[in-house]
């Protein structure tokens, strides 16, 4: 990849995260080409298109409202890929997958996996451990049974 478009694409990157922390959902769809996907690998979900996606991040923003990234780093796969390593962070301040805020805060290393076409982004991949997660705001409801 040459690096003019490298740049642009890191520049897009950096927008898309700031879009999602100030939940200015318009600003995030506009980062990619086309229709919006999001896989989040650890429970299977796809959320794609502009609905699916906006709906994702509203449920987000609701349950953790202070959910951002710190320490992103990014790395240049190949010609149409960059991985972006970072801790997310978020308190617990609304319902979440059926249950009440806990108020507590999390702190989960992620890695997001960015696919993308010309200037545009076609799909985030998250991965992120989210038993740690769950565990961290007090929600070991959500683990299941141990086998």
């Amino acid at each position: 990849m040459d690096a003019d478009l490298r740049a642009r694409r890191l520049a897009l990157l950096d927008e898309h995260f700031a879009s999602e922390v100030d939940k200015e959902f318009d600003r995030t769809l506009a980062t990619f080409a086309g229709a919006p996907r999001y896989e989040i690998v650890p429970t299977g979900q796809i959320h794609e298109g502009d609905d699916a996606v906006v709906a994702y991040h509203t449920a987000q923003r609701g349950a953790f409202p202070d959910q951002r990234h710190e320490n992103v780093v990014m790395h240049v796969a190949d010609d149409d890929t960059i991985i972006a390593e970072f801790d997310l962070l978020g308190t617990n301040l609304g319902p979440f997958l059926g249950g009440d805020p806990t108020g507590k805060s999390f702190r989960v290393p992620t890695i997001a996996v960015f696919s993308f076409e010309g200037d545009g982004i076609t799909n985030e991949r998250v991965y992120l451990d989210l038993a740690t997660m769950f565990r961290q705001i007090g929600r070991t409801d959500l683990l299941g049974p141990r086998e």
